[in-house]
């Protein structure tokens, strides 16, 4: 099992939510840039939370509670003008 499939599991009262982490490997490489796409993302997609690590070589991409198909966010982040791939 890879990170960017983990399903976590919150309650929430009497409800169980099942929440998607997504990983992404790309290359943004600056704090402007790393701005930018955070509020792409967040204003694009129902995300919990995002965040770019570009101290990490792979310049991690990870989004907490990701409600949609992996695909659909690299395809985004590439036309942002960024590439982006599923971290292994």
């Amino acid at each position: 099992m890879t990170l960017n499939n983990l399903k976590t599991k919150k309650k929430n009262h009497t409800k169980n939510i099942c929440a998607m982490i997504g990983i992404f490997k790309t290359n943004i490489g600056s704090l402007e840039e790393r701005q930018q796409m955070i509020q792409a993302i967040a204003s694009s997609f129902p995300v919990g939370s995002c965040h770019v690590d570009l101290d990490d070589c792979d310049k991690v991409l990870r989004i907490a509670d990701l409600q949609v198909e992996e695909n659909i966010i690299i395809e985004f982040v590439q036309k942002q003008g960024f590439e982006c791939a599923v971290l292994e």
